[in-house]
């Protein structure tokens, strides 16, 4: 990670004349939270206002290294190409700040009595390659043992689509880098993928954890020592439930340079306790405070 700035960041809330317009272009999960973020930002500050283009996580690498925005959020790590490549157009590495924890999560019908999946089965579920190393493909209900008795037949699929950093970080760490099934029905967002499973009772979908409604359950995946995690707020949190993430965002800040002042105090509330309950509101889990030391001074 890069050298953080070496100025003192305002205190978020403190009277200082600050206008302008703030860019952002990225991840579509964390599209509720950074408008979020940015409305509370314009109720402090009348004059600052936030746009974000809400395109994926794929598209803020894209964006910064262009130079259309300073600001990219992303639900996953920028990948060492992506970082590599800014690092060839200008020169320094974007900043990398962590904003809140997240996590993957599988999703099956309210109804479902499918209760928890070990990383096998996740893997043998949704991918044709098994990198994780299940023996057999799973694709019908009947061949998990706590739904032999559901009687619906295929397992129909829903995930998200090849622009959502969801999609790569699940294909990475769920799949074990593997290869997904050809007839998994893409949604270009997390609520999409939750709707359609609540809808049928046959289907099953990984999702933002932030997106989980009363219409689907959250299933429990095995760790390593065959526990049961649930994707709750404390499991996220010290990352016990196996497919925990950060959410980051990005900043094209040359080193030894200041951001400008807008800029400067949306990172500070998001840093601050009160942007942390924001995230907090928003279905995401708070940073820890450690990390949020680490972060200091940015």
């Amino acid at each position: 990670m890069m050298a953080l700035l070496l100025v003192t960041p305002p205190t978020w809330g403190q009277s200082l004349p600050i206008t302008g317009t703030l860019g952002a272009v990225g991840s579509d999960t964390m599209a509720g939270l950074m408008l979020r973020w940015g409305e509370t930002l314009t109720s402090r500050y009348p004059e600052v206002k936030l746009q974000f283009q809400a395109s994926g996580s794929a598209s803020a690498p894209t964006a910064l290294m262009a130079g259309t925005t300073r600001l990219g959020p992303m639900s996953r790590p920028m990948s060492t190409e992506e970082r590599n490549n800014f690092i060839d157009r200008y020169g320094y590495p974007p900043l990398e700040l962590k904003v809140a924890r997240d996590a993957l999560i599988v999703v099956v019908h309210r109804h479902n009595p499918l209760r928890a999946l070990t990383r096998q089965q996740v893997d043998a579920i949704f991918s044709t390659s098994r990198a994780c190393g299940a023996e057999a493909p799973i694709r019908r209900w009947e061949q998990l043992p706590a739904t032999r008795d559901w009687s619906f037949g295929s397992i129909a699929l829903h995930g998200r689509n090849l622009a959502s950093g969801t999609h790569g970080l699940f294909q990475e760490r769920a799949l074990c880098g593997g290869l997904f099934r050809n007839d998994i029905s893409e949604h270009p967002g997390s609520s999409a993928v939750v709707a359609a499973v609540g809808e049928s009772a046959n289907a099953m979908g990984y999702a933002g954890f932030n997106h989980l409604t009363p219409a689907v359950r959250a299933v429990s995946l095995y760790d390593d020592d065959g526990i049961a995690i649930p994707p709750d707020e404390a499991a996220i949190q010290s990352g016990d439930y196996p497919l925990s993430r950060y959410l980051y965002l990005y900043v094209n800040l040359p080193p030894g340079a200041s951001l400008p002042p807008a800029e400067q105090t949306l990172l500070t509330l998001i840093m601050s306790d009160e942007g942390q309950q924001i995230a907090r509101a928003s279905g995401f889990v708070p940073l820890t405070p450690s990390v949020l030391d680490a972060q200091q001074g940015w």
